[in-house]
C-alpha cells in the first residue's frame, strides 16, 4: 500500500471526521439528506450547481496576485488529496459489505428461479383438481336430490322411533333414580308432542309422558321434603322441580316452613333456661350490689366491697345461655341461610327459568323469614341479659355479650343488608347502658349506706386521740376528735368504690372485645355512658343529696347531727377543690373519652360543689345557731325579771353557752383552717367594763327617770346606730374556722338581743343581764373575727334591757368582775 493510502483500522473519531467531510462535500446535513437551502446562482460558487471554471479561474486571476494564486492552488490540492484519501478508506472499510451484498444477490437470484419452478407445479394441480371436480359433480347430479329425500325421511325415521320409544326411556330413567336425564329428555320432546298432539298416536304417548312426569315430580317433592340429602342433591332436585313447572314460592315457602320447625325447637330450648324471678326476690338487687361491710368510721374502711349476688333462677350462667344460643340457633340459622341461596338465589337459571326473576322473590322471602326469627331469638337474649342483676363481676356478661356480637357478624356475611347484625348491636349497647345505670344504682346505694354508717358513729361516743372520752350526743354539739377520720375513710372508700367500678366497667372496652373497637360503641359509651351517665351522675348525686340536709331544718336542726352537715360541707369543698377533676381525668384517660359529643365540663361539677358546700355550711352554722338561740331564749323567758334577786353568780345557761360555742369551735377546727381576724385590742376582754359602766351610759341610764328621758334616749340611740356598721345576721360564711363561729356567734347574741327586748326588767334583772353580758364577753370575742361585733351586740342587750327597766340601777364594774371571775 503506498504513502497516500489510509489504513482501514484507524480511531472512530477519524472516520466520523471523514463520514462530516463527505457529507459537507456532497452537501447533507446529519440525517443524511440535503439541507433545504436555496440553491446558489453564483456561477463562481464551487458548490453551487451553476458553477463556471473558466469564471472562476478569470476572477482568481484578477482579483489575486501570483502568490495568492499559489497558495490558492495548494489548498485546493491538498483538500483533493485530503478527499481522495477520504474515498478509498470508505472503500477499503465497505469492501466486505460490497462482497457480502454480491454474494446475498446470487442466493436470492437462484431461490427465485427455485420457487417459480415450484409455483408452475401447483398451478397444474390445481388445474387437475378442478378438471376431476367437475366431473364428478356432473357425474353424482342425477342423485344428490334422491339422497337428500333419503337423509330426511332417515332423521324423520330416527324421531318417530325416539317418540315411540320415549315412555320406555323415562320409565327406565325413573327406576334408575336418573331424574336429571328423564327431565332433559322429556323437555327435548315436550314440543314436538304438544305440536302433533291431535294425532291419536302421538296423544297416547304424551298422556304416558305426563303420567311418568308426574310420577317423578312426585318423587322429587318427597326428596325436598325430607330434607336429608346433599346440598348439591337438594340444588339439583329444587332445579328439576323448577324445570317441571313447579312454583317456585311453593318451593321457598315449603323450605323456609322445614327450617322453622327446627329453628324454633332451638329457641323453645332457650326459653325452657328462662324463668321468672321468684316471688322473694322481686327486690331491686342493684340496691345491695356494693354493701358497706364496716363502718367508714374505720381506718381500714378504703377498699373496695363488692357482692356480687347470684343469677336468680337460671340454671346456667350467661355465657353457657350465649354459648348455646350461638352453637344451636345462629349456627342453624345460618346453614338455612347457606343451603337456601345455594338453591333459589346463588344458582344460575337458565333457560325459562332465568325470566322468572326467582332470586329476588326468594330473597325477599328469606329476610323475612331471618327477621322474624332473630326478633324471638333477640328477645330471649334481653330476658336473659335483664336477669344479670349483680354487679359484681362483668366479665361473663362481657364475655357473653362479645360471642353475641361476633356470632351475629357471620350472619352479616352471608345476608348482606339484613337488619339482624344492627338489631344485634343495639342489644349489646343497651345491655352494656343498663349496666351502667346498675353501677351508678350501686354507688349511690353505697353511698347513702356510707352516710348512714357515718351518723351512726357520730352518734357513738368515741375516744380522742389522746386518750380522753368525748361525749358525742345525738344533737352532735359536741364534735368527736375523729371528725377528720371519718372524713379521710368516707372520702377514700367512696374514691375506692368508683375506681372499682370503672375497673369492672373498662371490661366492655378491653381490647380483645370486638364490639368495643366499633364507633357506634366505644365513643357514646364512653364519653355519654360512663362519663356522664355513671361518673358525673354520681358526682352530681352526691351533691343533689347533701342539699337535701338542708330542706328539712326543725327548731333544732332537724334529724340531721351538725356534724354531718359540717363532714359533708367540707367532703364536697374537697370534691371543688380536687376529687373531681382527679376522677374525671382518670376516667378520660382509662376510658379514652373523645369528646365529640356535649358532655358536662368540669367547672360546672366544681361549682356544683361548692354551692353545695357553701349551702351546706350555711345551714350549719344555722342549726347550731339556733341550738344555743333555743337555749337563750328558754333562759329568758322562762325568768321573772322584774322580781328577780340580786344576782351573786352568772346563770348556768351562759356557762353552757360558752361550752358549747367552745365544742364547736374544736369541731369546726378539725375540718377547717382558722380564717384571718382583725388585730385583737389588749382588753379584748375588758372591753365591756368601759363601755357598760361609762359615765355616758349611766347618765343614759339615769335620764329614763325624767319625763322627757324616752324620746331623748331612743333618739340617741337610733343616731348611734346609723353611724354604726349594719350587722348581716344569715350572711354567707367563707370555708375557715373564724367565719363559721362568727356566723353562729351574731345568730346566738341576735336572739338573745331580740328576747331581751320583749322582757321588762327590775334593777336586779338589768344587773344579771349585765353580769351575764360581761361574762360572755370574756369568751366569745376570742372566736370571732372581729371583736367589735360581739361589743356592738352585747352593748345592744345591755342598752335595750336597760329601756326595759322599771329602775334602772347599774352594777358596779368592780362588783360585775367580781362575779365573772368567781363563776
Amino acid at each position: 500500500m503506498d504513502e497516500g493510502s489510509v489504513p482501514v483500522a484507524e480511531d472512530p473519531g477519524r472516520r466520523r471526521r471523514v463520514h462530516g467531510m463527505l457529507k459537507i462535500y456532497y452537501g447533507l446535513n446529519e440525517e443524511g439528506k440535503a439541507p433545504e437551502q436555496p440553491e446558489s446562482l453564483d456561477p463562481c460558487d464551487i458548490n453551487g450547481p451553476h458553477f463556471d471554471p473558466e469564471l472562476y479561474l478569470n476572477k482568481l486571476r484578477r482579483e489575486c496576485s501570483l502568490t495568492e494564486l499559489m497558495d490558492q492552488e495548494t489548498c485546493m490540492v491538498r483538500q483533493i488529496r485530503s478527499l481522495d484519501s477520504d474515498m478509498q478508506t470508505l472503500v477499503y472499510e465497505n469492501y466486505n459489505k460490497f462482497i457480502s451484498a454480491t454474494d446475498t444477490i446470487r442466493k436470492m437470484k437462484n431461490d427465485f428461479k427455485k420457487m417459480e419452478d415450484e409455483m408452475d407445479c401447483l398451478s397444474a394441480n390445481m388445474a387437475a383438481i378442478t378438471e376431476f371436480s367437475a366431473r364428478i359433480s356432473g357425474t353424482l347430479q342425477d342423485q344428490h336430490a334422491q339422497i337428500t329425500k333419503l337423509s330426511g325421511v332417515h332423521t324423520l325415521l330416527r324421531k318417530l322411533q325416539f317418540l315411540f320409544e320415549l315412555p320406555a326411556r323415562l320409565n327406565k330413567c325413573l327406576e334408575l333414580q336418573a331424574y336429571a336425564q328423564a327431565v332433559n329428555t322429556h323437555r327435548r320432546a315436550r314440543c314436538v308432542l304438544q305440536q302433533y298432539s291431535h294425532l291419536p298416536s302421538f296423544k297416547g304417548i304424551q298422556d304416558d309422558c305426563h303420567a311418568i312426569m308426574d310420577k317423578l315430580a312426585q318423587e322429587l317433592r318427597q326428596k325436598f321434603r325430607d330434607g336429608g340429602s346433599s346440598a348439591k342433591d337438594l340444588s339439583e332436585c329444587v332445579e328439576l322441580l323448577l324445570q317441571l313447572d313447579e312454583p317456585a314460592e311453593e318451593l321457598c315457602d315449603k323450605f323456609l316452613s322445614h327450617a322453622r320447625s327446627r329453628l324454633e325447637s332451638d329457641l323453645q330450648g332457650l326459653e325452657a333456661e328462662i324463668r321468672p324471678y321468684p316471688s322473694t326476690a322481686t327486690k331491686d338487687a342493684s340496691a345491695h350490689g356494693l354493701s358497706s361491710a364496716t363502718a367508714p368510721g374505720s381506718p381500714t374502711d378504703g377498699s373496695p366491697k363488692n357482692s356480687s349476688l347470684p343469677s336468680p333462677a337460671s340454671n346456667t350462667d350467661i355465657l353457657e345461655f350465649i354459648d348455646r344460643g350461638c352453637n344451636e340457633f345462629v349456627s342453624s340459622l345460618c346453614l338455612v341461610i347457606t343451603s337456601y341461596q345455594e338453591l333459589f338465589i346463588n344458582h344460575a337459571q337458565k333457560g325459562e327459568l332465568a325470566s322468572k326473576n326467582i332470586p329476588q322473590m326468594a330473597n325477599g322471602k328469606l329476610h323475612a323469614f331471618v327477621d322474624d326469627l332473630a326478633a324471638r331469638y333477640f328477645m330471649l337474649v334481653e330476658r336473659r341479659i335483664q336477669e344479670e342483676k349483680g354487679v359484681g363481676d362483668n366479665s361473663l356478661l362481657v364475655r357473653a355479650l362479645d360471642r353475641f356480637h361476633r356470632r351475629l357478624q357471620a350472619v352479616a356475611k352471608l345476608l348482606p343488608g339484613s337488619a339482624v347484625p344492627n338489631k344485634g348491636t343495639e342489644i349489646v349497647i343497651r345491655a352494656a347502658t343498663e349496666r351502667v345505670k346498675q353501677y351508678l344504682s350501686a354507688l349511690q346505694s353505697f353511698y347513702m349506706d356510707s352516710l348512714t354508717d357515718v351518723r351512726q358513729a357520730l352518734a357513738t361516743p368515741r375516744l380522742s386521740v389522746a386518750g380522753t372520752s368525748v361525749a358525742g350526743p345525738a344533737s352532735g354539739r359536741d364534735a368527736p376528735t375523729s371528725l377528720p377520720e371519718l372524713l379521710s375513710s368516707l372520702s377514700a372508700s367512696i374514691l375506692n368504690q368508683i375506681k372499682s367500678v370503672l375497673a369492672s366497667v373498662h371490661l366492655f372496652t378491653a381490647k380483645d372485645i370486638t364490639f368495643s373497637n366499633k364507633p357506634y360503641f366505644k365513643g357514646e359509651f364512653c364519653s355519654q355512658g360512663v362519663r356522664e351517665s355513671l361518673v358525673v351522675s354520681f358526682i352530681k348525686f352526691v351533691c343533689q343529696s347533701s342539699r337535701q340536709f338542708c330542706e328539712t331544718a326543725g327548731d333544732k336542726g332537724g334529724s340531721t347531727p351538725p356534724a354531718l352537715l359540717l363532714l359533708l360541707s367540707r367532703l364536697c369543698l374537697e370534691y371543688e377543690t380536687s376529687t373531681i377533676s382527679y376522677i374525671l381525668t382518670l376516667t378520660d384517660e382509662q376510658f379514652l373519652v373523645q369528646h365529640h359529643s356535649p358532655v358536662t365540663p368540669v367547672t360546672t361539677l366544681c361549682a356544683e360543689a361548692r354551692e353545695a358546700a357553701q349551702k351546706l355550711l350555711n345551714h350549719y352554722v344555722k342549726v347550731q345557731g339556733l341550738i344555743i338561740s333555743q337555749m337563750l331564749r328558754k333562759s329568758v323567758e322562762t325568768r321573772d325579771w322584774v322580781n328577780t334577786i340580786e344576782p351573786r353568780n352568772v346563770r348556768a345557761v351562759m356557762k353552757r353557752v360558752v361550752e358549747d360555742t367552745t365544742s364547736i369551735d374544736v369541731q369546726v377546727g378539725l375540718l377547717y383552717e382558722e380564717g384571718v381576724r382583725k388585730a385583737h385590742s389588749s382588753d379584748s376582754s375588758k372591753r365591756t367594763f368601759s363601755v357598760y359602766s361609762s359615765s355616758r351610759q349611766q347618765a343614759r341610764y339615769a335620764a329614763s327617770y325624767t319625763p322627757s328621758a324616752p324620746m331623748d334616749t331612743n333618739l340617741l340611740s337610733n343616731i348611734h346606730k346609723l353611724f354604726s356598721e349594719r350587722i348581716d345576721i344569715f350572711s354567707s360564711v367563707e370555708f375557715n374556722k373564724v367565719s363559721v363561729m362568727t356566723g353562729i356567734i351574731k345568730i346566738s347574741l341576735k336572739t338573745f338581743l331580740e328576747c331581751v327586748r320583749l322582757r321588762t326588767f327590775g334593777r336586779y334583772g338589768l344587773q344579771q343581764i349585765q353580769v351575764d353580758c360581761h361574762y360572755l364577753q370574756m369568751y366569745l370575742w376570742r372566736f370571732v373575727s372581729d371583736e367589735n361585733l360581739v361589743h356592738f351586740l352585747l352593748d345592744e342587750i345591755v342598752g335595750s334591757a336597760a329601756h326595759r327597766c322599771l329602775d334602772p340601777a347599774p352594777m358596779e364594774q368592780s362588783v360585775i368582775e367580781v362575779i365573772c371571775e368567781r363563776g
